[in-house]
């Protein structure tokens, strides 16, 4: 089932910043949250914030409540709408190695980062068949004890686990960003993840 928000949306309010422009927007959208940033290092923030929320809820980081296991993070987006960019924030987040470059792995597939939440990071650009991502053994990332992202995340649909975050990202300008964030499952601690993004600003 799809985790409801509307106790942690504030009545879908829009975070603004200084003079008034909004930056780092966010709002309530269905059974997800709609997240607008308008530079590449407040796309990174925005990846930096939700690394520290799926910390918090895979450690129990404030309190006892975490369920436990990993979480899949399926990005979606055209080219250069920004999903390495999310995912280099996300990395700082859980607190991955600063010495670890955090680049696509668009000819590997899959980039390791370990730590004590290990990130794994998936690009599925250049797959041709999903049968591909099952030799290379999916089950084990998708279904471990770590942060997986993938990006490309349409190419294998069938393959993802029910329990995941969606991030659609749209390109609105030159530099604008939309995410649109839905949360689905019904194992996954969303209510840490959900309230990192909500006070992002």
């Amino acid at each position: 089932m799809d985790f409801p928000l509307s106790a942690l949306c504030r009545g879908g309010r829009r975070m603004t910043s200084r003079g008034g422009s909004v930056t780092g927007a966010s709002e309530r959208k269905g059974d997800g949250v709609v997240i607008r940033t308008r530079s590449a290092g407040e796309t990174v923030r925005l990846g930096v914030a939700l690394g520290e929320g799926i910390f918090a809820a895979m450690r129990g980081a404030e309190d006892n409540d975490t369920k436990g296991g990993g979480i899949c993070l399926a990005l979606t987006g055209e080219m250069g709408a920004g999903k390495t960019k999310l995912t280099q924030g996300l990395a700082v987040g859980l607190g991955i190695d600063e010495g670890y470059r955090i680049v696509s792995p668009s000819f590997t597939l899959i980039n390791e980062y370990p730590g004590e939440v290990p990130l794994y990071h998936i690009d599925l650009y250049r797959l041709n068949v999903a049968d591909e991502l099952i030799d290379l053994g999916y089950e084990e990332y998708f279904y471990g004890d770590g942060v997986t992202v993938v990006e490309w995340a349409e190419r294998a649909d069938e393959l993802l686990p029910d329990d995941r975050l969606d991030i659609s990202i749209s390109i609105l300008g030159e530099n604008d960003r939309e995410f649109n964030v839905t949360f689905s499952g019904d194992t996954i601690n969303y209510k840490k993840i959900a309230v990192k993004l909500i006070d992002f600003s």
